[in-house]
């Protein structure tokens, strides 16, 4: 974990090893496009690796605050088709748990999950832009042991842009970056909060319905 920590620039080796998987453009069937795979019912996989930079917003929270994050995930689209033009897309729900590793200004370890909507944007053929926005739980050691927070239990808020490449049918490369906050909703004595900037990639793996 240390070489992943001092080396921010691990995320674009991990790029890197996945291009072959998406080199070529097109499969035997012909042409992907992300709105023939992502339909209702459909069912996405997969696995993302994060590098977490705390952001010192309005002077209360300290950026040295670093972690290496690993996002599985598994998710289900709920609606049709939704809107027109560019905007055409459909709403995902997914489950996020995550495991964390500080780094700065300590080692630390965190754990838990959040709920995840997802709005998947379908008209750039195999390109498939979404913003997605969520809310969830953790447990972590970092606290007491930091200014901010006073309890190890405490609540996340995220949201963010991504991009997901469908290098045939049913995989696809995610790269996407969140806004993230953490705060222990006023439990605790202290709760300033940690907020960061999550860029991640990852794989999917899509199962039609």
């Amino acid at each position: 974990m240390k070489l992943l920590g001092s080396h921010p620039q691990m995320l674009l080796l991990i790029v890197a090893l996945l291009l072959p998987t998406v080199a070529y453009s097109e499969t035997s069937s012909g042409p992907v496009s992300a709105r023939d795979v992502v339909k209702k019912g459909t069912i996405e996989g997969g696995v993302a690796v994060g590098w977490l930079q705390g952001e010192d917003v309005l002077r209360s929270t300290s950026a040295n605050r670093n972690a290496v994050y690993v996002l599985p995930r598994i998710g289900m689209v709920l609606t049709d088709e939704l809107g027109s033009g560019r905007l055409a897309g459909n709403l995902e729900v997914m489950v996020e748990p995550l495991y964390a590793r500080y780094y700065q200004p300590f080692y630390a370890s965190a754990a838990g999950g959040s709920l995840m909507a997802k709005y998947n944007f379908l008209t750039f053929g195999r390109w498939m832009p979404f913003i997605d926005i969520g809310a969830g739980m953790l447990w972590t050691d970092l606290a007491p042991r930091i200014r901010e927070q006073s309890t190890p239990f405490n609540f996340i808020l995220q949201a963010g842009p991504g991009v997901q490449y469908f290098a045939t049918q049913q995989l696809a490369l995610t790269l996407g970056a969140r806004f993230h906050h953490i705060s222990n909703a006023g439990i605790g004595e202290r709760n300033i909060g940690l907020n960061s900037v999550l860029p991640y990639v990852g794989i999917s793996y899509f199962l039609p319905r």
